[in-house]
């Protein structure tokens, strides 16, 4: 894969957590203004995402996926339903260079 997530693919997983965004605070039973202050947003962008009157940005995506992984309770379902994968792994995996002394 390039160096940067491809366009499409950023899409397609942003599209798929907007979808699941209200399934996922119900597991962890958080309202969306809860949801907005853990990630630093207003609950009408929040409110705006899951109505789909505004398109997720990459950062927020990252911010959520984030949250959500980091949750027990919905970490295996950022897995089922296929946002947490390896190509974003991947992407996210920063590369560790051994220092010579």
């Amino acid at each position: 894969m390039s160096e940067n997530m491809d366009k499409e693919v950023r899409t397609k997983l942003i599209k798929s957590l907007t979808n699941e965004l209200p399934v996922l605070r119900a597991k962890l039973g958080i309202s969306q203004e809860e949801l907005a202050a853990k990630i630093g947003v207003s609950r009408q962008t929040i409110n705006a995402i899951e109505g789909k009157k505004r398109d997720m940005s990459w950062g927020m995506f990252l911010s959520i996926v984030f949250f959500f992984d980091f949750n027990e309770q919905t970490a295996g379902i950022l897995k089922m339903i296929g946002i947490c994968t390896s190509e974003l792994n991947d992407q996210l995996s920063v590369p560790i260079e051994d220092e010579e002394e």
